[in-house]
């Protein structure tokens, strides 16, 4: 009988510690955030209902109102709040200009946060969180980042938060999908400040043109998917 090397045996244990530990940290993670997700909706629902009322929250803070509002939008969509609403919310609190600037900010931060997390929890991972059906575009994100990243700015039709874990988990790297989200969200964000700030008349003729400009630029975005030579979708 072929003796057990003690030695193997025990150079196996801080490996296997050290696995056990770092599944515990990503499962500490999901729990933050489903439990900061539920306790958001629940104290604060009115914020996303009825966007209006972000600009008396932020009146409420005064000075300090575009740097709330800019964490809000960081780590709003971590917990599921669409980053459309937050933006509509920035132009109804400071107007399209600021709306906009503070609003390029806060998505900017939170998505290279969004990352971070994506990449530190790990390709296996990330998949078990989002679902499978996103898996295809795993991997044409790892083969074309920049491309892909830049198209589901300007088209979001993949929920925002998903696709900043899944570019996370994927091998683009960093400078393109950070340059790919900053030109990326550009018009989006313009778009629906713009909006949000059209919706103090929403009869008036400036809220019909925010809304043919949003239809506009996700049209250039299908126009852009069709002729281009990646493959966005199936």
């Amino acid at each position: 009988m072929a003796a057990i090397n003690p030695i193997s045996t025990e150079s196996n244990k801080p490996h296997a510690n050290g696995s056990w530990l770092m599944n515990a940290v990503k499962l500490a993670i999901i729990a933050i955030i489903i439990g900061g997700s539920i306790w958001l909706l629940i104290e604060h629902w009115n914020w996303f209902s009825d966007p209006t009322t972000v600009k008396a929250e932020v009146i409420k803070w005064g000075a300090w109102g575009p740097v709330v509002y800019m964490l809000l939008y960081a780590v709003g969509p971590s917990f599921l709040v669409p980053g459309a609403v937050m933006t509509i919310a920035g132009g109804l609190a400071f107007g399209t200009k600021w709306g906009s600037v503070y609003s390029l900010i806060g998505g900017d931060v939170g998505a290279v946060v969004a990352f971070a997390a994506g990449r530190f929890l790990g390709k296996s991972f990330v998949e078990r969180i989002v679902g499978e059906r996103f898996h295809a575009m795993l991997q044409r994100i790892a083969k074309h980042g920049f491309q892909i990243i830049l198209y589901l700015r300007m088209v979001p039709v993949i929920p925002y938060n998903a696709l900043n874990l899944l570019a996370g988990a994927s091998p683009i790297t960093f400078h393109d999908y950070f340059w790919a989200t900053m030109i990326g969200m550009i018009p989006g964000t313009i778009l629906y400040a713009f909006l949000g700030d059209a919706l103090w008349h929403p009869l008036s003729p400036k809220f019909f043109l925010a809304l043919l400009l949003i239809g506009a630029s996700i049209g250039c975005g299908e126009i852009y998917r069709r002729w281009s030579k990646v493959k966005i979708d199936d």
